[in-house]
């Protein structure tokens, strides 16, 4: 598709979240690429074409080898720690304020959606403001040892036990937060609307929810930059940067 064919997109996108009883937005790593947070699959760049993520990022890495998981994590952890949100966070959260949207529904674990002012933020894999005790189950605010281990390479340790405290993240073989997944899954029941903007849609179980959605007759915007699975059953699709688009998106909806 076209740029130009992108953007005739726009009003009828903003046509249908004008008319939506309970739109929801669902957002990917893409939505924070332009906060300069890298993304996991885009071919050359993404995470995962330069580690095995069973290697680095499993809850086995974790227990087994706790030194290649923090390696893996610092450079990502800082870079994270640099971004701020973009247009693109600010415009969800204009849209939440408007009530346009009831909710977003995100796979991202850095906070963005929350910084720029967004209130209902379901992150599904997650955030990085807490750290948890994997033994004793104990949480802690990140900000308490991130500058020891960025600047000092100290690993942070549960004060009551010693163990080493985990990202309050979701890693390959743990689960997700069952109390979050329930409260998207309500959101998405409810929705006539899904927004998807940044998520490839490709990772299990989070992409079951747009399905949801679309199966319960809920109509479906993509805004990514590569194609996904779901293309086929989408209303419209929005294929550009979501920071360029979701602005726009958002004057026309709220007829600015």
């Amino acid at each position: 598709m076209t740029k130009r064919a992108a953007l005739e997109n726009l009003k009828p996108a903003a046509r249908i979240l004008q008319q939506a009883k309970h739109a929801v937005v669902f957002t990917g790593a893409g939505i924070s690429t332009p906060s300069g947070i890298p993304d996991f699959r885009t071919a050359s760049t993404g995470l995962w074409m330069k580690d095995d993520p069973m290697r680095v990022a499993s809850l086995s890495a974790f227990n087994v080898h706790p030194e290649r998981f923090f390696t893996w994590l610092k450079p990502l952890l800082s870079a994270i720690t640099a971004a701020r949100p973009n247009p693109a966070h600010f415009s969800i959260a204009r849209l939440e304020n408007a009530g346009v949207i009831k909710a977003v529904i995100t796979q991202n674990i850095d906070m963005l959606h929350q910084q720029a002012g967004t209130k209902t933020v379901l992150p599904l894999h997650g955030s990085v403001d807490k750290l948890v005790c994997v033994k004793c189950h104990a949480r802690f605010p990140t900000i308490q040892y991130l500058e020891d281990f960025l600047q000092r390479d100290v690993i942070p340790r549960c004060p009551t036990c010693s163990r080493y405290l985990k990202p309050d993240i979701v890693l390959f073989e743990e689960m997700l937060p069952m109390e979050i997944w329930n409260q998207a899954y309500q959101q998405v029941e409810q929705s006539d609307v899904i927004l998807v903007s940044g998520s490839s849609l490709e990772v299990y179980p989070a992409s079951n929810l747009p399905q949801l959605a679309v199966q319960n007759g809920a109509m479906l915007i993509i805004n990514t930059l590569s194609t996904t699975p779901m293309d086929r059953d989408a209303d419209l699709l929005l294929p550009l940067d979501s920071a360029e688009i979701l602005p726009l998106l958002t004057g026309m909806v709220l007829s600015e």
